[in-house]
């Protein structure tokens, strides 16, 4: 009797919880994107051609798409009590940057940590984090920042050299 109790008020206590939020999926293109969600990075928009779902506060939100090689999408979005909001976005290409290049790769224990170079988002660390993956920039200075959904950021101050690959964990 104990249990069922405890499981009653259990369920009670998050029934207001859940009527102040609402779903948010995002269908991007690319579907690489990362989305944010009034500054705080939720994580890539797709992954293995899946768009994602996520758990919104109710309200209105500021909603941006990000990808290095896209121009930025921000927009704003109403997020209804128990209801589910979807987003289609498609993105504009840059132009594609010529070489020499060096290679950054990246290690975390969570694979959807946010990589960001100098202050903006790149993409995720599983998209930078073998021997056959790597963020292609020019030579230079770069802050890499990778920022896990939990836990402190890394941040390393790196040169990338053409032809060479730097490794940041």
């Amino acid at each position: 009797m104990k249990t069922v109790l405890a499981l009653t008020y259990s369920l009670l206590l998050a029934l207001p919880l859940a009527a102040q939020t609402g779903t948010l999926k995002v269908k991007a293109d690319p579907g690489r994107a990362g989305v944010f969600v009034d500054g705080k990075y939720l994580g890539p928009a797709s992954n293995f051609g899946m768009s994602r779902t996520y758990t919104v506060a109710a309200g209105e939100h500021e909603l941006k798409l990000a990808d290095p090689r896209y121009q930025e999408i921000v927009t704003k979005v109403t997020i209804e009590a128990g209801k589910r909001s979807v987003v289609s976005q498609k993105m504009t290409a840059l132009p594609v940057p010529k070489p020499p290049f060096g290679t950054i790769r990246t290690h975390s224990a969570d694979k959807y940590a946010a990589v960001y170079i100098n202050g903006k988002y790149y993409g995720h660390n599983d998209e930078f984090d073998n021997f056959a993956q790597g963020l292609l920039l020019p030579p230079g200075q770069y802050e890499v920042r990778i920022e896990p959904a939990s836990g402190a950021p890394v941040v390393k101050t790196v040169t990338v050299v053409a032809n060479q690959t730097v490794v940041v964990q």
